[in-house]
């Protein structure tokens, strides 16, 4: 349910990186009212309906350019089977903690609290910077269980909000975050988690560290801006070797298991998920998950 309409356009004016938070929620809406879909999301497809008529009158053509649907429809199927996955990471934790709490890092406009159905977590919480929660309220009502908090992830204060409706098993979800992110408060963030939050579990999206700089950084980089209509803002700054990296940060922190888009086979990926046994392309861009011990 709405809960306010949109009525001024400065309630979009979101930064670049928010920008891919607006590009994710228009793949999940149109891959939604597609044949077949991989992921059905009718919030997604109500959020876009009330936002295309701002959009469309826009300054900014990424924002032109989503009202009008101008995605690909390779990426709508890449961004819908990693929210399906990321969804079924949340439905597996809430099977073994029913009074489990699931903190959504960086969720845009997601709207994986009503996807997830029942059962209801104890708490799940939305984070994501003060001006994109400012949108989001105007689509998603506060409740018992379900919050919205607008802080940058490295402003710690969220952690206290979290604590303060007690203990409980964690689940924090990163999905497309981490690798916008500084390295050095990505790594501080992950040891924090951990010690405030003790047995939580991570799940996250990572890009290989050699996709960061240089050439191939440079290539992303042109990808972005001129194929998928991100603004110069937008680039990768963060990046591992591998799922172990993490492992060597602290003691306590373990390798759970490991997901790929090429993983879930799935026809609409075409000649790609005919690809899944080469590493180099298993190696650009993969979820790990983690238990913070």
């Amino acid at each position: 349910m709405i809960t306010s309409p949109i009525t001024e356009a400065a309630a979009l004016q979101l930064t670049d990186v928010s920008e891919t938070g607006l590009l994710t929620l228009y793949c999940r809406a149109q891959e939604s009212l597609s044949t077949d879909p991989i992921l059905k999301d009718d919030k997604a497809v109500e959020i876009t309906r009330a936002l295309n008529p701002l959009l469309e009158k826009s300054g900014d053509r990424v924002l032109r350019g989503l009202a009008r649907r101008r995605i690909k429809s390779t990426l709508a199927v890449h961004i819908s089977l990693r929210s399906r996955k990321y969804d079924e990471y949340a439905r597996d934790f809430l099977a073994r903690h029913p009074d489990g709490v699931i903190v959504n890092l960086g969720c845009g406009l997601d709207s994986r609290c009503l996807r997830l159905g029942s059962p209801e977590p104890a708490h799940f919480f939305d984070l994501d910077l003060p001006e994109v929660v400012r949108v989001r309220e105007r689509f998603f009502q506060d409740s018992a269980r379900y919050h919205q908090l607008g802080f940058s992830v490295f402003d710690y204060r969220w952690m206290d909000k979290v604590q303060s409706y007690g203990p409980h098993p964690a689940l924090f979800l990163a999905e497309g975050l981490f690798m916008y992110l500084d390295p050095e408060k990505v790594k501080d963030l992950v040891l924090t988690l951990q010690k405030r939050f003790p047995g939580a579990e991570l799940v996250s999206e990572m890009v290989n560290k050699r996709w960061i700089g240089g050439f191939l950084g440079s290539m992303v980089r042109l990808k972005m801006q001129r194929e998928l209509s991100l603004g110069r803002g937008v680039a990768y700054t963060f990046g591992i070797d591998g799922s172990r990296e993490l492992e060597t940060w602290n003691s306590g922190i373990c390798l759970v298991d490991e997901w790929s888009y090429f993983d879930s086979r799935h026809p609409k990926l075409g000649w790609l998920g005919r690809s899944m046994n080469i590493p180099v392309l298993r190696q650009v861009q993969w979820t790990a998950h983690y238990l913070l011990n």
